[in-house]
């Protein structure tokens, strides 16, 4: 059942905010089956999109054809968010990873809901600064820690823990090719590290991948 926002609550949700998004505009509602391509590097840049249902990949590829893995996305993310600082064209491309569904809004309503709505504002802001304090965590991480405890984190984090909602032990299948970009490493090393998670119960391959709280062990204590 589709959220309902009322005027004169304060927004504290993604699907409040996009509800309120709804009332404001038709977005066009689009389905990406898995591997399908949404946006591409180079592509104009004039759409905010959000994901209901699914897992996105958000990427680089190089001139010389390397790929880096930005991050993934959870259901209920927001992503090209970019347009509004005025950025014209896509700096990254974005992937499903699994079958998807996603609302896309234009450039010019989010922001003439941003102008009308303070509450709106405030939470959009706020989730930003969030994402924002996210990629500054992610650097940290590439700099200080070693591959093993960057792997960890990324498990971690694919499953939920740490955030405001249960955590989701299962993972959509992710190939150990994806981690490894995520954390800057080989995929021989990423198989040699899930292989010792596995082995001391960290995590478990019976039905799909499965991440276990006893995994925050291995993520350093600074």
């Amino acid at each position: 059942m589709p959220v309902v926002w009322e005027p004169d609550e304060k927004i504290r949700t993604a699907e409040e905010a996009v509800a309120l998004l709804e009332r404001a505009s038709t977005p066009a509602i689009q389905s990406y089956s898995k591997n399908q391509v949404v946006f591409t590097q180079g592509s104009r840049a004039d759409t905010v999109f959000y994901l209901q249902r699914g897992r996105m990949k958000l990427s680089l590829v190089s001139t010389q054809g390397k790929e880096g893995v930005i991050t993934i996305l959870p259901a209920r993310s927001f992503f090209g968010e970019e347009c509004l600082a005025g950025q014209s064209v896509q700096r990254a491309n974005a992937r499903a990873l699994v079958d998807c569904s996603v609302l896309a809004f234009k450039k010019k309503q989010v922001i003439r809901t941003i102008r009308l709505y303070p509450d709106f504002a405030e939470f959009f802001v706020t989730y930003l600064l969030k994402r924002t304090a996210r990629l500054e965590e992610d650097l940290v991480d590439q700099l200080f820690h070693s591959s093993e405890q960057r792997l960890a984190r990324v498990l971690l984090l694919l499953a939920n823990f740490g955030k405001d909602a249960p955590p989701d032990e299962g993972i959509p299948n992710v190939s150990q090719e994806t981690l490894a970009r995520m954390i800057g490493t080989t995929r021989s090393r990423v198989n040699f590290f899930m292989n010792k998670f596995r082995k001391l119960g960290l995590i478990d391959y019976d039905h799909g991948l499965h991440v276990h709280p006893s995994l925050l062990r291995m993520i350093p204590r600074d």
